[in-house]
C-alpha cells in the first residue's frame, strides 16, 4: 500500500483523522463526505495512494473495477434506495478542471431523494 504523508485521505485510511465509515476491505475505504451534495454522499477511496485517473496504469485496472463493482453494495449500506425509484450517481473528478479538490483518487456515490444541491 502506497501512502502520501500530506494526503488527507491517506491520513483517514491510517486512522489519524476520524471518519464515519460505511465500508472497508483490504483495498478500499468508503466513508461519508463531510460536505455532502446529496442526502447520501459517500467517498470511496483506494487504500493505495493514486493521485487521479491520469495516474492510473494497467496495474490499477482491477482496483478501479472493484471500486465500480462495489458501488451498488456501498450505496445500499449508506442508505440509497434500491430499484428504479431509488438509485445513485457515481462521479470521479479528475484534475483541477474536473473539480478534483483532494489529490487522491476517489469516487463519489450520491443518492437519496431529489432535489440535491448542485454538485
Amino acid at each position: 500500500m502506497s501512502t502520501h504523508a500530506d494526503c488527507i485521505f491517506c491520513k483517514i485510511i491510517a486512522g489519524q483523522i476520524p471518519s464515519k465509515k460505511v465500508y472497508e476491505d483490504e483495498e478500499l475505504l468508503a466513508f461519508h463526505d463531510i460536505r455532502p451534495a446529496a442526502p447520501v454522499h459517500v467517498l470511496v477511496v483506494p487504500k493505495t495512494h493514486i493521485v487521479n485517473l491520469q495516474g492510473v496504469g494497467a496495474e490499477h485496472h482491477a482496483l478501479l473495477g472493484r471500486m465500480l463493482g462495489k458501488a451498488d453494495e456501498i450505496a445500499a449500506l449508506a442508505g440509497c434506495r434500491p430499484g428504479a425509484e431509488g438509485g445513485f450517481r457515481v462521479v470521479i473528478n479528475n484534475g483541477a478542471d474536473g473539480g478534483q479538490e483532494v489529490y487522491h483518487l476517489h469516487m463519489h456515490i450520491m443518492g437519496g431523494p431529489r432535489p440535491w444541491r448542485a454538485g
